[in-house]
Order: C-alpha cells, then sequence, then structure tokens
C-alpha cells in the first residue's frame, strides 16, 4: 500500500527514468514524457479555432478570464475533454480551468468581476463561476494528487499545470490551452495528446493508473467506443491485469454506480457493454450478469426503442440509463437483482422502477399477448402507473407488433385520455360528491378509450344510466 503513496510523492521529474513500475505510457515507446511547456510559436495556435466554434459568449469569458489571470499575475489554462473536443471538432461547453496559483481566489475575483455567482469547495480547491445567463465555468487549483492505497480517494496539493495534466486518465485527456493575453490559445501537451488523437489510441500515462483507480477502466472503454478509437498494447494488458487482479471488488458501490451511469448516458451504450463483456468485466457488475445472447437482444432492441421515443419529442424527462439498467437486471434472477440494487446504491426512485420492471414486465407483456387482443381501457390498466423507462422496456422485450402497438398508443396518446365532464358537472347532475365520484369518472375514461362515448352528451347521458337518474 505504501508503495503507491511512495511513488506519488516521488520526485516528479525523476518518475519516467527512476521507476519502472511507473513506467509512462503517453505512446507505445514511452516517447514525449519530458517535453517543456510549448507556446503558440512551435505548435499551433488554438486562438482561431475557439473563436470560430465556441459561442460568442462563452468566448469572451474565457477572454476575461486571461486577462484577470495576467491581472493577478497567475497563469490560466483551460483543459481536458474541452481541449480534446476542439481538436475532434466536436462542440462541448463544458469547460474546465485549471489556476498555477490560487483557483479559488481567481473564482471570487472572476465572480465579482463578472457580476457572477461563486460555489467553493475549499476541501478540493475547486470553485464553479456561475455567471448571470446561467452559464458555469469550473475552476481548479493546479494540483497533484497521490493514493494512500488501490481504489482509494485521492489525496491532493497544489502543483504546476505540468503535474495537474500528469495526474489525468489518459494521454487525449491531458492537453490545455492558455488563455494569458499575449499566448492565448497557445496548446499545450506535455504526454503526446495530439498525436493519439490522430493516431485514434486511448492510453493510461503510467503502469499504476488502473491500481490507483479502477474507475478507469470503464472510462478507456467509453472512450474508446464514442470516438471510434483502439485501446493501445500496454493500456489493453493492463486493463486484463485489473481484471485478473480484481481489483473492481474494492469499488465502492456510488463509485461504481457512477461509471454505469455515465456508460448508459452515452450515445451507444450496447457497444460498450459488448465491450465491456468481451473483458470479462460485467462480473464486476454482479457475478450472474454474463455474455449472452438474450443480453444482446435486448440491448438492441431498446436502442431501436429509445431512437422511436426520441422522435417523439414529449415534454417530460426520461432517464435513458435507468432503461440500460433494466436491460442488465432484467436478464438475471431476482435475488440478484435486490443485491446489485442494493450494493451499488442506487437511489430509492430508480431503484424501484428497476424492480418494479423486472418483476413485473412479463406478467404485463402476456397479459399484452392475449387473444382476442385487450380492449384499450385493459392496457390502459396494465400499464398505467410505470414510467416511461418500463414501457420503453416492454416495448424491447416484446417481438409482438401487436403489442408494440398497444405500448406505444398508450404511451402517445391514450394515457392522456380524460372524459370531458368533471366532478363539479356531476354535482351539477345532482349527484352527490363522495367517492363514487372517482369510479364515475374512470368509467367515463374508459367508455371514451374504448370508443363507446365520442361526446360530452353521450357521457351525460352514461352517467345517467351508471347513476339511475
Amino acid at each position: 500500500m505504501n508503495l503507491i503513496t511512495t511513488h506519488l510523492n516521488a520526485d516528479f521529474d525523476r518518475l519516467a527514468s527512476t521507476m519502472a513500475d511507473r513506467k509512462l505510457y503517453p505512446g507505445d515507446r514511452g516517447r514525449a514524457t519530458g517535453e517543456e511547456l510549448l507556446l503558440s510559436s512551435s505548435l499551433r495556435n488554438l486562438r482561431t479555432s475557439m473563436k470560430e466554434r465556441l459561442p460568442k459568449r462563452v468566448f469572451s469569458k474565457l477572454e476575461q478570464a486571461g486577462e484577470l489571470a495576467d491581472h493577478m499575475g497567475v497563469s490560466a489554462f483551460v483543459v481536458g475533454g474541452f481541449v480534446r473536443d476542439l481538436l475532434l471538432g466536436i462542440e462541448n461547453l463544458d469547460l474546465d480551468l485549471v489556476i498555477e496559483g490560487d483557483g479559488i481566489t481567481f473564482a471570487r475575483a472572476l465572480g465579482r468581476r463578472e457580476k457572477a455567482r461563486v460555489k467553493v469547495h475549499e476541501r478540493f480547491g475547486t470553485a464553479v463561476v456561475i455567471f448571470p445567463d446561467g452559464f458555469k465555468l469550473d475552476v481548479a487549483t493546479a494540483r497533484t494528487e497521490y493514493y494512500e492505497y488501490p481504489t482509494a480517494l485521492p489525496t491532493v496539493e497544489p502543483s504546476s499545470i505540468k503535474k495537474d495534466l500528469y495526474r489525468r486518465d489518459f494521454t487525449i485527456n491531458t492537453m490545455a490551452v492558455r488563455l494569458n493575453k499575449g499566448e492565448f490559445g497557445a496548446l499545450i501537451d506535455f504526454y503526446g495528446g495530439r498525436r493519439d488523437l490522430k493516431e485514434k489510441t486511448i492510453r493510461v500515462l503510467h503502469s499504476l493508473s488502473f491500481v490507483e483507480d479502477p474507475t478507469r477502466v470503464f472510462r478507456a472503454i467509453r472512450f474508446e467506443q464514442r470516438f471510434g478509437f483502439h485501446l493501445g498494447k500496454e493500456t489493453l494488458a493492463l486493463i486484463k491485469g485489473a481484471v485478473t487482479m480484481d481489483l473492481f471488488h474494492r469499488l465502492s458501490g456510488h463509485r461504481m454506480l457512477e461509471e454505469l451511469i455515465h456508460v448508459f448516458s452515452e450515445e451507444e451504450p450496447r457497444k460498450i457493454v459488448a465491450r465491456l463483456a468481451k473483458l470479462d468485466l460485467l462480473r464486476f457488475i454482479h457475478p450472474a450478469l454474463t455474455k449472452s445472447l438474450r443480453l444482446a437482444t435486448l440491448l438492441r432492441a431498446v436502442e431501436d426503442a429509445l431512437d422511436w421515443y426520441t422522435l417523439l419529442y414529449l415534454d417530460r424527462k426520461m432517464e435513458q440509463w435507468v432503461v440500460y439498467f433494466m436491460v442488465l437486471m432484467d436478464v438475471m434472477p431476482a435475488k440478484a437483482v435486490g443485491e446489485t440494487l442494493k450494493r451499488l446504491a442506487v437511489p430509492a426512485r430508480q431503484a424501484e422502477k428497476i424492480k418494479a420492471a423486472h418483476d413485473e414486465s412479463n406478467t404485463i407483456l402476456r397479459q399484452l399477448a392475449k387473444r382476442p387482443r385487450p380492449r384499450p381501457a385493459k392496457t390502459y390498466h396494465l400499464l398505467e402507473g410505470h414510467s416511461d423507462e418500463t414501457l420503453l422496456l416492454l416495448i424491447a422485450k416484446t417481438k409482438l407488433e401487436s403489442v408494440k402497438r398497444q405500448i406505444s398508443a398508450y404511451l402517445t396518446t391514450s394515457q392522456h385520455i380524460k372524459p370531458s365532464l368533471t366532478g363539479a358537472d356531476l354535482k351539477a347532475l345532482g349527484l352527490k360528491p363522495g367517492p363514487q365520484f372517482k369510479k364515475i369518472l374512470e368509467q367515463l375514461r374508459d367508455a371514451r378509450l374504448n370508443g363507446e362515448v365520442r361526446t360530452e352528451a353521450e357521457e351525460r347521458e352514461l352517467v345517467k344510466r351508471i347513476a339511475n337518474l
């Protein structure tokens, strides 16, 4: 355990040459480990790209941050995923600033200058600047970190931009752009990130990367599949080593859930799950979860269902990650589902949906598949109260087009159908308010769904028959 702490506290400049088990992997042969800060005179300046691709208000905020950094005598950089995506031509307005100096003091000064709110996290040396237009800018002090033991959360200390970038997960995320006015837009690339982008390669920076933080394995596969990249040879070997060492069992359920939510929030989670299965990683979610044709088929079907749902442009929130989680749980026994939800500390609201979908989906589908086909009101009662996530799982699970049509009709139309008459109308007809009102209104709705009444006048006639008026 102490070995990791010792390694991470070692003098940074001696790491590559003196520690074989801390070997840098910015490339297959450990290239580009000692480059000095490269300014715009010797490497492409990204100012023009930033100005062309960023909204004017966002570009202006970065310029203002650079001017403030000059005024305060500190160095400011935008780092990480933004720089990666800028070079890939992908829009990314999730901006992270790193300050060589006091990041919190800088954030507060920026907040005062721009009349923005600032939320501070003293322990981590970070802050969020929330501008009047709602735009958010994350600000952090340049820092290094070390791990007391494998899978522990890191201990952080103030440091330089070079060390700050070194603590990141993959080389493609280690690039930065300087914001100070005289060098605004200068790309900083100590660890070969731009070359790895060009070569479409995901690489860790050193051999203990997955030992320190096994969740990086999930991130590596996410990025590999998202961008259509490949894992570097050594990186792939290190992932296989992490699997053999069973490092993932030491992760807290909360951290594992966070990574799974990221996986299931990607555009194509199916490909990521397939890769996880190939690398024997699914069993770390639960031993009962293994690669299977049923899982692969259901993942593809739910992908189609979600594509259809997206095109509906419904004005309500649906959590994609919950749908995919339901898929994983659907191929597992009930006991394993309960164990998984508990171990991963899935929030109660989502856990309830997932458990209900697992326990009830097959029964619902059998009822919907009965002949003769259930009347619309019967379908309504079978599906009433179930979440959109559950309905999408049902659409994915059934192979019967008639059942898919029933569920889609409920989702898009019938669940919103109500009778024209209200409780006030029933009272005006001479009925005494009470529990019977709810029953009568439900009967009116069912009659509407089944096409037995179509007008308000027909509803009134039905009420009279029901109440013997």
